[in-house]
């Protein structure tokens, strides 16, 4: 089962563009493995152009910490790249 947060989230990507760390409520989160990365263009089936648009949205599944000792667990961090926003979603068991 998962819970939208709808928070937004500041991240921190490294040179590849992978996110690295993200900040959320107050807490700075390691990223430590990317299980899924994935692209979606919003209505793509509306579009007649035969060329894809762009896409709109980005998204990583990661498996995150909040520090050393503290367990991890698996987040989904969606970036709208027209804007740059971050937003979270945890994947809970």
């Amino acid at each position: 089962m998962a819970r939208l947060y709808g928070e937004p989230v500041e991240v921190q990507t490294g040179e590849d563009g992978r996110p690295a760390q993200f900040g959320w409520r107050g807490r700075r989160y390691v990223v430590h493995a990317v299980y899924e990365y994935w692209l979606v263009n919003r209505d793509w089936w509306r579009d007649s152009n035969p060329v894809p648009a762009r896409p709109e949205l980005e998204f990583w599944r990661v498996e995150a910490s909040a520090g050393r000792g503290q367990s991890a667990g698996a987040y989904e961090l969606r970036r709208e790249i027209a804007v740059g926003a971050w937003t979270l979603r945890r994947i809970e068991d």
